[in-house]
């Protein structure tokens, strides 16, 4: 059966990546200028309009929702070198750790920043705006990526709510590019280990779906972000060294993902916490440890306040790798081709 809405068959290339085993699949051709004159008007574009380009990779036969997507355009700020707009399966993301890693280090495997040996600079324009990015090349492979995490702070702290199935949950709430949810892991009979996923899925579903019953959050300059979709599972804290600190971690990204890696964001959220627990200072690190043992390392850089807020600056360090460089071909006549947009995004071969 055909899907009339679909276009016919088309290429889309891609370069797929991973961070901390959360893999970003980067569309680097294929895809037809977006209306908007910012990179944020442009995710807004696809989000109302279009978004069967987000379906399409990431469901079956194309992907699968523990992926993400990240389709590079031209950057609207001259001071970026491209911009790029995060699709994963709870929406629209405006920032992303992993995703910036990953995208950093495309941008850097397929010439458009050259490679320098040594350290390097450059900004990338995401939805949020300008981010930061330090590259460290070695014998022309990218080593390590650093970041600007979006600055982040503590809306709500040591809140409780009745849960069904659970009880009583006590949960703080960060904005770090999302809204998150840090529960502790310990009290709700977690080690973190890679046997808990589908436990710890279950949980973050069952808490996550009776917060978003709640009234709620908004951001204190962008206003409604929508509902909350992230929590994050916080092991205990140890101390490695002076001023270097290490916990077990576990990203849930709603509904129903557990991810690889522990999160650019939830790491952010990690450091707002410890911050407003005074458990940090400028210039401390944390690294998370994900469910598969990798790591990224979050450095609290400093304080600013807005409005009632006291918002934390920050950066995330982690290390991309290239996976797979391939073509994908969008037949319109597959029936299990969802076509919202498609016909108005793909570019013609």
């Amino acid at each position: 059966m055909s899907n009339p809405q679909a276009p016919s068959t088309l290429t889309l290339q891609l370069l797929d990546t991973h961070a901390g085993g959360d893999v970003s699949r980067i569309v680097t051709g294929g895809i037809a200028p977006l209306p908007g004159a910012t990179v944020r008007a442009q995710m807004e574009y696809l989000r109302d309009h279009a978004d069967g380009l987000r379906t399409l990779l990431l469901e079956e036969p194309y992907g699968i929702p523990e992926m993400s997507i990240d389709l590079l355009v031209p950057a609207t700020d001259p001071r970026a070198v491209a911009g790029y707009i995060i699709m994963e399966v709870m929406g629209y993301p405006i920032y992303s750790g992993s995703n910036t890693l990953c995208t950093a280090t495309a941008v850097l495997e397929l010439g458009l920043v050259e490679k320098q040996e040594g350290e390097q600079h450059f900004m990338l324009e995401s939805p949020a705006g300008l981010v930061n990015i330090t590259a460290r090349v070695r014998n022309n492979v990218v080593e390590s990526v650093t970041c600007e995490g979006l600055p982040s702070y503590i809306d709500t702290y040591q809140a409780v709510l009745t849960v069904p199935g659970i009880g009583d949950v006590t949960y703080s709430v960060a904005y770090s590019g999302g809204f998150y949810a840090l529960v502790d892991a310990t009290e709700l009979g977690f080690d973190l280990t890679p046997d808990e996923e589908r436990a710890l899925s279950d949980c973050a579903h069952a808490i996550v779906t009776a917060i978003q019953a709640e009234p709620p959050y908004s951001h204190y300059s962008l206003g409604d972000v929508g509902p909350l979709p992230f929590l994050h599972f916080m092991g205990p804290v140890e101390t490695v060294r002076e001023g270097y600190y290490r916990s077990r971690s576990a990203t849930y990204v709603h509904p129903g993902v557990i991810c690889r890696s522990t999160t650019g964001t939830g790491t952010s959220a990690r450091l707002a916490l410890m911050h407003y627990e005074g458990l940090i200072k400028p210039g401390d690190k944390l690294e998370t440890v994900s469910l598969r043992n990798t790591r990224f390392v979050g450095e609290y850089k400093g304080i600013q306040q807005q409005g009632r807020f006291p918002v934390i600056e920050n950066t995330i360090t982690g290390k991309s790798y290239v996976i797979a460089k391939s073509d994908i071909l969008v037949n319109g006549d597959d029936p299990m081709v969802t076509s919202q947009g498609l016909d108005q995004l793909l570019a013609t071969s």
